[in-house]
């Protein structure tokens, strides 16, 4: 069977020393839309935000993004090698950031944002999480132009060689696109359909922990599994990755959040 061919620059041009890759270019795309994005949604949603917080806020998310996902990807996947070489956790061109790290920088960087300005914490958030959505989809496009983070062997149609990356150079799942559509774009969509249709606040919040997690946990099962030494096949209990388990961890939060969200809800509306 013939099979799709990977074989993409991931660097789009370098100047001397100064190399400019499609993976950094997903970033500021995802960044410039969700900027316009989310500042669309606060005004359909009449979230009144001075403009000078209004940059504090997108700038919390930056950086939360930023640095939350090294060291997530430092604390979750690489603990034993850094402590080993810290300042390899520096060394940021050399790959290595983590999704669940991310999100999790993302939200202590708004939770003190919004203490400091004394904003709603949920209020700010269900607008941004479509935003949040898109950010994933077009991280994995990054992922998957550098041929990272692939599945495993396939003989799909659309099964795909990863001629740069792949020392097997075997026809695998291109699970960076399936985790793009799903827990992207698709997820996108259907966050800001919802934004619109309900008035729970901290609903769209949880739906995108719940959803994330849960289609995260699905494509592990195609993913190959990081590399971690201190488990047996990179598998812990040589069962789950650790993706899986930091999805899981996910699930359970957004059944939790949700249930508390719906029922403070209504209680607010049955003593109104």
């Amino acid at each position: 069977m013939n099979h799709i061919i990977h074989n993409i620059d991931p660097i789009i041009f370098s100047v001397g020393p100064l190399r400019v890759g499609w993976y950094g270019l997903m970033y500021v795309i995802s960044f410039v839309l969700g900027y316009i994005m989310v500042k669309r949604n606060f005004s359909k949603k009449d979230i009144k935000l001075k403009d000078e917080y209004y940059e504090s806020f997108i700038f919390s998310i930056i950086l939360g993004v930023m640095i939350g996902a090294r060291f997530g990807y430092v604390l979750f996947y690489g603990f034993t090698h850094y402590m080993a070489n810290p300042l390899k956790i520096f060394y940021v061109w050399e790959g290595g950031m983590s999704f669940h790290g991310g999100l999790l920088g993302v939200i202590i960087a708004v939770l003190i944002f919004c203490k400091k300005t004394k904003q709603d914490f949920f209020t700010l958030a269900d607008p941004a999480m479509p935003w949040v959505a898109i950010g994933v989809g077009f991280g994995r496009i990054g992922n998957f132009i550098n041929g990272e983070l692939f599945g495993k062997v396939s003989n799909l149609p659309w099964a795909m060689i990863f001629l740069r990356t792949d020392p097997e150079m075997l026809p695998r799942h291109p699970s960076q696109l399936y985790e793009a559509i799903f827990e992207g774009f698709l997820m996108a969509a259907f966050l800001q359909f919802m934004l619109f249709k309900t008035n729970i606040k901290g609903l769209i919040f949880w739906l995108f922990i719940g959803i994330y997690g849960i289609v995260r946990y699905l494509i592990e099962f195609i993913r190959i599994p990081d590399n971690l030494p201190i488990y047996d096949n990179g598998l812990i209990f040589n069962m789950f990755t650790m993706g899986q388990v930091l999805s899981l961890l996910m699930v359970i939060s957004a059944i939790i959040g949700i249930s508390y969200a719906v029922k403070k809800h209504y209680n607010k509306n049955d003593i109104s």
